[in-house]
């Protein structure tokens, strides 16, 4: 579990392609300080295990599925990738709940400035909006955001300079690839209601006639 506060802006230094998937090696300064292998760090959003740690940089493994949603598939050597590690028990949760299960990429429409806050428009797939609401979180890259405001394919975040300058959004622009993840509470919310519909269902159906019609009268 993660809190969508980025901790680091890592460098990719190497890519090594598989049949499907891939292994990542990032530069990093801070969060390597105490990293063990098998730690799970969220590499723009996406939540990775550590399979190698070093001095000044860490390995990790990512499977196809991880590359088929995800911009990780994307990266070149030298490209910025935000990071985080796992938040533990009594930490500050300064942002929202983030699980680092991307739900899918979204692509960035527009970039404008206002006054200090620059305001982005991405647009998303209909299972990333179906959980967008107004004044709701959102992760985007990792990051946790806002949502400004919706309308049915794109959303709108605002950041100020501070995440412009530590994150990957302060070199990314219209045209780029960002990974998103929406809130998990509505998520569970969702399976809870339809759970809850298709029970209620399943009892209407129950009568006289069907219990006698499948043996049961």
């Amino acid at each position: 579990m993660f809190t969508g506060l980025i901790e680091e802006l890592g460098v990719l230094q190497q890519t090594i392609r598989g049949a499907g998937s891939a292994w990542l090696k990032i530069k990093a300064q801070q969060i390597i300080k105490d990293m063990q292998q098998g730690d799970s760090i969220a590499v723009n959003g996406a939540c990775l295990t550590v399979t190698k740690a070093e001095k000044d940089s860490f390995t990790a493994d990512v499977m196809a599925e991880t590359l088929a949603r995800t911009n990780l598939g994307q990266l070149a050597p030298g490209d910025r990738v935000n990071l985080e590690r796992a938040v533990r028990l009594g930490d500050r949760l300064g942002g929202h709940l983030v699980s680092g299960h991307i739900d899918g990429a979204g692509t960035i429409k527009s970039q404008k400035k206002y006054d200090i806050a620059v305001v982005f428009d991405i647009a998303a797939p209909v299972e990333v909006m179906r959980y967008i609401i107004k004044k709701g979180s959102v992760a985007v890259d990792g990051i946790s955001l806002t949502v400004v405001d919706f309308n049915a394919h794109s959303f709108q975040v605002s950041i100020i300079p501070h995440t412009a300058q530590v994150t990957t959004l302060g070199w990314k622009g219209p045209g780029d690839t960002v990974n998103l993840e929406t809130d998990i509470i509505g998520k569970y919310v969702e399976r809870f209601l339809t759970g809850r519909q298709a029970t209620e269902e399943e009892k209407k159906g129950l009568s006289m006639t069907y219990l006698a019609e499948h043996g049961f009268l």
